[in-house]
């Protein structure tokens, strides 16, 4: 899978050995011993929980399901993580997702560890009922390690709001009297969710990438001036500040950016290309992109494939192949589908000047580099799609206090932590040479570090 964590955290702590203002008191030998036991302690799980689930089929069979709940790292506070139902799901997979949210935590300054839970189904595959079912046996055959100040699920592919319910009620049936409403994360509003959250991760991606082209390059001519040559979208496109957008995904996370592209008014964006598992749509002069919601709300969250399917929502667009939307004519291509769809064989057909990973792991490390040899900035999953993680943090103190914020309130503080932590990248990055992603694994795995100094747990 991309981005192991074990070459992200070897990395940073190289990077971080080299610079002496970092754990100054840490010398010689000493300074060795100390940053092997954070290689050690962040490299390794806390804990690797498999099980699986018995399921009664609707039909009359009975079915054993492999599912995992992941627990990396605690040092920051309890684990945090989505669950996520495909039929890809391994054990690898979630123990890699697992340690990169606790490197997203740290890098946005969350106070929760990292976790990850995997269930191996096609959820497609199964009725509503049966779905309820796989809900309950989860928590039950979890209960012992889940709760408000231990481990707190959240949404992820292939579950949502309904699902997030389904398991905090049983959660609650399993813990009487006790809290329950921080368990999960992603709930529906009306049972316990904060408003903004399902939209949060697609708010995220757009955010990163519009602060980035307008506030600070703005504020920082100088990172304009200096890379002029090298970012070469960047230069061009804050001049007049109009940008063209392929977005890969059209879920939650893809159709929101995609809408909130569409209706930025700080920069004039035209959308040219979408996907979904079926389709690419593509018009050169911009989709309409609330007509395409409407369409994929009424019609089982598929694009349409067909030229009858698009004159009837007075649709133009030309129907291309799925992955066509990768290599599209465009400045700007945001990933929100899956995991390695841009690699070492494709990466030369990109066309865009700047990727956003609103998915996790979109573009592997050998197509990361050589994105980044040739000018192509890559804002990745760890910094953009954390909007997600952070309205969740927001859920379960609103769930913690029984007092719930206004849609701007989160939305509020949803963008003030994410400009916190790009005020914190953006410039080393613009003015350094190692690409953005590069600096944000340093970056959390320095706090991470400190805090494990601070604690006492590196000796």
């Amino acid at each position: 899978m991309a981005y192991q964590t074990e070459r992200i955290v070897e990395q940073s702590l190289n990077a971080l050995y080299e610079d002496s203002g970092f754990l100054p008191d840490l010398q010689q030998d000493g300074r060795k011993r100390t940053f092997t036991s954070i290689a050690a302690i962040l490299n390794t799980s806390n804990r690797i929980n498999k099980s699986f689930l018995r399921i009664p089929l609707e039909n009359g069979e009975i079915v054993r399901i492999p599912a995992f709940r992941v627990q990396h790292n605690d040092t920051l506070g309890p684990y945090k993580g989505g669950i996520r139902f495909h039929e890809s799901v391994d054990e690898g997979e979630v123990v890699n997702l697992a340690a990169l949210m606790t490197l997203k935590n740290a890098l946005h300054e969350i106070p929760f560890g990292g976790g990850k839970g995997g269930v191996v189904i096609n959820p497609r595959h199964f009725s509503e009922k049966e779905l309820y079912m796989i809900c309950k046996k989860y928590v039950q055959y979890f209960a012992d390690i889940l709760g408000p100040d231990k481990d707190i699920p959240a949404p992820d592919m292939g579950t949502g709001e309904r699902e997030m319910d389904w398991m905090m009620a049983e959660y609650k049936s399993i813990n009487p009297g006790k809290p329950y409403r921080g368990s999960f994360t992603g709930k529906s509003v009306g049972n316990g969710g904060s408003l903004g959250r399902r939209e949060a991760t697609g708010k995220g991606v757009y955010f990163t990438l519009r602060y980035m082209l307008t506030d600070f390059l703005t504020e920082h001519n100088k990172w304009l001036e200096s890379n002029a040559n090298r970012y070469t979208l960047t230069a061009t496109q804050h001049s007049n500040r109009s940008l063209k957008l392929a977005v890969q995904g059209f879920g939650n996370v893809g159709s929101v950016a995609a809408l909130e592209a569409y209706h930025c008014q700080h920069l004039q964006n035209k959308i040219v290309a979408v996907s979904d598992r079926n389709v690419t749509l593509y018009n050169p002069d911009g989709l309409n992109i609330p007509a395409l919601i409407d369409y994929v709300a009424r019609h089982q969250q598929d694009l349409p494939t067909t030229e009858a399917q698009l004159q009837q929502f007075e649709l133009k667009a030309d129907i291309l192949d799925r992955e066509a939307v990768l290599y599209a004519d465009v400045d700007v291509l945001v990933l929100a589908a899956l995991q390695d769809q841009i690699h070492q064989n494709n990466v030369d057909k990109v066309k865009a000047k700047i990727i956003v990973e609103g998915a996790n792991a979109p573009v592997t490390g050998e197509a990361d580099q050589i994105f980044h040899d040739n000018g192509v900035i890559v804002i990745p999953d760890i910094l953009a799609n954390a909007g997600g993680v952070i309205v969740s943090y927001l859920e379960w103190l609103q769930g913690r206090e029984t007092q719930f914020y206004s849609l701007e309130e989160v939305y509020k503080q949803l963008q003030d932590k994410m400009r916190a932590t790009l005020e914190a990248l953006l410039p080393p990055f613009f003015g350094g040479t190692r690409s953005l992603r590069e600096n944000c694994y340093i970056h959390a795995v320095m706090k991470l570090s400190k805090m494990l100094y601070r604690h006492g747990k590196l000796y």
